[in-house]
């Protein structure tokens, strides 16, 4: 793996300002906050958004990302999110892949789903910035098979994809997620849970997140590893998985 950035999902600690965001993410010596746009930073409001972009730099960080819940649905206007990404200055803008798994979409939905999808990328592109996939149950995204399908049937170098962990298949099957989606892996979002999404301390997770990052290695790229979600949402747990985050991409980024 090249360069590795180490951050925090805002949406995280929702109930947390943007300075204590902030300040936080500094203290744990993060690389920088990807903004959630469904409490932080709001879609079209780009006085908050400069805001946020401001205090985030003047504490030395980076804005990896605006975490957006722009759903690629018929309709649905891009404009506010990208408006709000840019006066963060994110290079990256995470959309989501419909309202449902690709397996149970009909051929009309797929390809409405990845018609605007393709709009919002050449959007976004226009404006210098790149799109990336939530990699979560309940979308397209659900299934290596639907993602890379997706991922495809846009067919542009400004789409990318998220990844996660997904508690409810094997470490085998997980692994095959990501060596299928390698190439197009940007971001990922970190934890450790077990069934029912029990959330665990990071480090419980350290053999299975050892393969995890030893198959993402081979794509020698730049790529975010981004804490999302903690144990009972607390300060503590998150500075205790920032240091274990911290330790796994300084021995995979060399």
């Amino acid at each position: 793996m090249a360069q590795v950035k180490t951050g925090l999902v805002s949406v995280t600690f929702r109930q947390k300002s943007v300075e204590e965001i902030v300040a936080l993410t500094a203290e744990a010596g993060l690389s920088g906050v990807e903004w959630g746009g469904d409490v932080h930073v709001p879609p079209g409001d780009k006085e908050t958004a400069r805001r946020a972009a401001q205090l985030t730099r003047q504490a030395g960080l980076e804005v990896l990302s605006y975490g957006s819940y722009y759903r690629c649905q018929p309709g649905e206007d891009f404009t506010p999110v990208l408006e709000s990404a840019l006066a963060l200055g994110a290079p990256l803008v995470r959309v989501w892949a419909g309202t449902k798994p690709w397996e149970e979409a009909s051929p009309q939905e797929r390809e409405a789903l990845a018609v605007q999808l393709g709009q919002a990328v050449d959007q976004a592109a226009a404006a210098g910035l790149a799109l990336g996939l939530e990699y979560h149950r309940g979308t397209a995204t659900q299934t290596k098979e639907g993602a890379r399908a997706l991922l495809e049937a846009v067919g542009r170098p400004g789409l990318t994809t998220y990844w996660q962990p997904n508690p409810d298949i094997s470490q085998g099957e997980q692994l095959a997620e990501i060596d299928a989606l390698l190439p197009w892996i940007s971001t990922v979002h970190v934890f450790t849970w077990t069934g029912a999404n029990v959330r665990h301390p990071l480090e419980a997770g350290a053999a299975r997140w050892e393969e995890y990052l030893t198959h993402l290695a081979p794509a020698q790229k730049e790529r975010c590893l981004l804490l999302e979600f903690v144990q009972e949402d607390s300060e503590e747990a998150f500075r205790r998985d920032a240091r274990t985050l911290r330790a796994w991409a300084s021995r995979f980024s060399k």
